[in-house]
């Protein structure tokens, strides 16, 4: 618990080198890597979510790939493809742009949906089919995404079934005016930043840590008290889509990781409170109602959780 504890203070301060402040946007992907988790990183241009990414990954002792996502990019450059060696005779496997540990997948939704539904098998299992034949992915195996608002030019939506399969989804914001100012000051200053940055673990090390995750305690209670978040979701008329059962798995995996930060072999009911917007929000689809109304997925999700009653026993 205490070797988490410091992975976490030792990552914040090595992102924290690039990255100003924005220290929540950098736990909750911590989380999402101890879940073995996929992020997405949503916002408007300029605020810094590819050099979110690439910190990260840097961060972390890695085998890491970007691809940036344009319309003209086919499934085939992310998965691989099979060719003929003259000299054999047999199909040769290339691989494709996803073949790494942590890949970074810079502004998924200007690509074409067809391309974006080659990232649903390797996203959910860790593997690529090509010609037949699979091929596991390397481990740990993260993806780290990159999109704009829908609401702008070029861009496609994801489909539901894509964002149910990113582990969360983090916002960056407007740095405020301090942390601006510090922006500048590096970046007056000739700094790169980015270059100094060095691993501080390596892959068995993340592994391990992964492993710590899944023994932290959910108390029947506490898993009931997810169900029960699930259940209301779907009854909600603001809702088309309601919370899946992908969903819900990854709401106690999410809970369990930010227990293991706080120092708690236990998940607690603030936990799953705490980790419900990021990890669920991007999951739920409106009601053209909802729409209509100007309602937003947080906001139904936040009358949810209101909604639904909070265990006393937990551990």
């Amino acid at each position: 618990m205490q070797v988490t504890q410091r992975f976490a203070q030792m990552l914040k301060q090595n992102v924290g080198k690039v990255i100003v402040g924005k220290e929540s946007a950098v736990e909750l992907m911590m989380i999402a890597v101890l879940c073995r988790g996929h992020v997405l990183i949503e916002d408007v241009p300029g605020v810094g979510k590819t050099t979110l990414a690439s910190a990260l990954a840097r961060s972390l002792d890695c085998s890491f790939k970007r691809i940036q996502f344009t319309p003209d990019i086919t499934p085939s450059d992310i998965t691989g493809y099979s060719i003929v060696n003259f000299k054999t005779g047999e199909l040769e496997y290339r691989p494709g742009m996803i073949m790494s540990q942590i890949v970074l997948a810079d502004e998924i939704n200007r690509t074409s949906p067809k391309t974006q539904s080659s990232l649903l098998e390797v996203m959910e299992e860790g593997q690529v089919s090509v010609d037949g034949t699979t091929y596991a992915m390397p481990e740990p195996f993260i993806v780290l995404a990159t999109q704009n608002p829908v609401d702008f030019v070029g861009t496609y939506p994801l489909p539901e079934a894509q964002l149910d399969r990113f582990f969360m989804r983090v916002s960056i914001g407007y740095p405020t005016a301090e942390e601006e100012t510090d922006i500048l000051e590096r970046f007056a200053s000739g700094r790169k930043p980015m270059e100094e940055l060095r691993p501080i673990c390596t892959s068995s090390d993340i592994l391990r840590l992964q492993q710590e995750v899944e023994g932290v305690h959910a108390s029947r209670e506490v898993r009931a008290y997810i169900s029960a978040i699930a259940a209301a979701s779907r009854r909600t008329a603001a809702l088309q889509l309601g919370v899946s059962t992908r969903a819900a798995i990854s709401l106690l995996r999410a809970s369990q990781a930010r227990a293991l930060l706080e120092g708690r072999d236990y998940v607690a009911p603030e936990d799953v409170q705490r980790m419900a917007e990021p990890v669920l929000a991007h999951r739920l689809v409106l009601s053209a109602e909802a729409r209509m109304r100007n309602m937003t997925a947080e906001r139904v999700l936040a009358g949810v959780l209101q909604s639904v009653q909070v265990p006393v026993k937990v551990k």
